[in-house]
């Protein structure tokens, strides 16, 4: 006999893998692909959760420990992050500077196409989330905690979260 968890664990996964691919496969400036994607697993989401309620008590950010409970209840989580990288315009100007030769004297500043390329990429992934009924929320507070970890390299300048569930009531959304 398969149970409804095994099969729910299951295709959490599964559908977790089919976002990674719609994240990757979106739309993206000139066509340079600067993300990074990944899934984690039960192990990396307990570490995650860990440093999110560090950050969380470390800034008195009550949301952190919320968001660091909730994602808790995700069997899978898929991690979308953008580089810095410019893509080499001569003419630009959306992120405050002349061009790409000036903005990259300031490394610490995302190139306004990344960040654009990573909602793209995450509108694609929830909505392979939202066409097969997976419980999920985007959550920003996830990406500090990766990025402050480490856990997708140094080139993972803006990161989010999308922890990932199959319940009868989205755990995500229900927030004390």
């Amino acid at each position: 006999m398969i149970t409804e968890n095994e099969i729910s664990r299951q295709t959490v996964r599964n559908i977790a893998e089919k976002m990674l691919v719609a994240a990757r496969t979106a739309p993206k400036a000139r066509g340079v692909d600067n993300l990074i994607l990944a899934i984690a697993e039960k192990d990396d989401i307990l570490e995650i959760s860990k440093k999110m309620k560090e950050i969380g008590n470390r800034a008195n950010a009550a949301f952190f420990l919320r968001d660091a409970e909730n994602m808790l209840l995700a069997p899978y989580m898929l991690l979308l992050a953008a580089k810095i990288n410019t893509l080499g315009l001569p003419v630009c100007s959306l992120c405050g500077f002349d061009n790409c030769e000036e903005k990259k004297k300031r490394p610490a500043i995302p190139c306004v196409f990344n960040t654009g390329d990573l909602g793209i990429a995450i509108g694609s992934a929830v909505s392979v989330a939202a066409a097969h009924h997976i419980d999920n929320r985007v959550m920003y507070t996830v990406g500090m905690a990766v990025k402050e970890l480490g856990l997708l390299g140094e080139e993972a300048a803006v990161i989010y979260g999308i922890p990932l569930s199959a319940t009868s009531k989205n755990p995500f959304f229900d927030r004390k």
